[in-house]
């Protein structure tokens, strides 16, 4: 009782307290996500760590990073090739890497961004031992697309310190991060995560801890209906693809979006929500879809999803 008390007290004597603008940043995953958050940050003047279990993963992270941003500024200072040249070695020069997650917060990290695997236990255990070793003032965000955050943020005594960032994919592309507050959020965190989003030069919404938050709280839904229109005979896929495309004016459609994210990812979404609400028809499974990622059809990564490719 006198731990968890402990815990209650602290959680709540820090929730006053006013963050500072977030300058340093630790990056926990060396994955697409990591590398793109990485380096938009390092890009706006941000100090980096870059953190991963594997040192050969990280060197080959930095030098996608090296490369994506080789393209941008060759769009960027396409009349002084020198100048691009130079940006790129001053962005590199403010991302450092690490194998080690709690060295990397010890000496002053205002902001901690996970980006690793979609499990709530491996999320819990890393935060629950960086909490341990992170500054006082530290804020904890993780990049889920599905996952509670407040499930995630019980396993460290900062819920007040401890938020939401979800960016999008590809992060230096889109400008868009969703901002999630839970009730235990303090106004200050949720302040610092909002302007640190603005920093990095994306446009910040706001939203509560609600499952699959915004963008796929509508999305997933409506690719889900999809699969369940195809299912029952209704339309083709490639005529339901087309429909959308033309007659609401998406990109496209949702089978082309659903291989495009991956059969896995969004089996791994739906069956999560199914999990926390069976009664919502919105959350219901997909035979089909199950069947796909069974056979290991995944989609455009594994050569063949609801469409091949080559």
């Amino acid at each position: 009782m006198a731990f968890i008390t402990h815990r209650f007290i602290r959680s709540l004597s820090s929730s006053a307290a006013r963050h500072a603008a977030i300058k340093h940043v630790t990056v926990i995953g060396g994955g697409l996500m990591g590398a793109g958050i990485a380096q938009v940050a390092a890009a706006t003047g941000h100090s980096v760590v870059l953190v991963d279990m594997n040192e050969d993963i990280l060197k080959k992270t930095v030098k996608g990073i090296e490369t994506s941003l080789k393209r941008v500024a060759k769009k960027k200072f396409a009349e002084k090739p020198e100048d691009g040249e130079a940006f790129v070695q001053k962005v590199v020069k403010n991302i450092s890497i690490a194998t080690d997650a709690a060295a990397s917060v010890v000496e002053g990290t205002d902001l901690v961004v996970e980006a690793i695997v979609e499990n709530v236990k491996v999320k819990q255990n890393l935060f629950g031992s960086l909490d341990k070793v992170a500054p006082e003032h530290t804020i904890f965000a993780s990049n889920t697309s599905s996952l509670p955050i407040s499930e995630i943020a019980s396993s460290t005594a900062r819920l007040d310190r401890f938020g939401g960032l979800h960016f999008f994919n590809p992060v230096p592309m889109m400008k868009l991060v969703e901002v999630i507050k839970t009730p235990t959020t303090s106004q200050q965190t949720f302040d610092s995560l909002l302007e640190f989003s603005k920093a990095l030069g994306k446009h910040p919404v706001s939203c509560k801890d609600t499952p699959g938050f915004i963008v796929n709280r509508l999305l997933v839904p409506y690719m889900m209906e999809a699969v369940r229109l195809y299912e029952r005979g209704d339309g083709s896929k490639e005529d339901i693809d087309v429909a959308m495309k033309l007659g609401a004016g998406y990109p496209m459609g949702p089978f082309e979006l659903l291989d495009y994210v991956g059969l896995d990812t969004s089996k791994f979404i739906i069956d999560g929500w199914h999990a926390m609400d069976a009664e919502n028809p919105l959350f219901k499974p997909s035979p089909l879809l199950n069947k796909l990622v069974s056979e290991g059809k995944l989609g455009k990564k594994t050569g063949e999803g609801f469409y091949k490719y080559k």
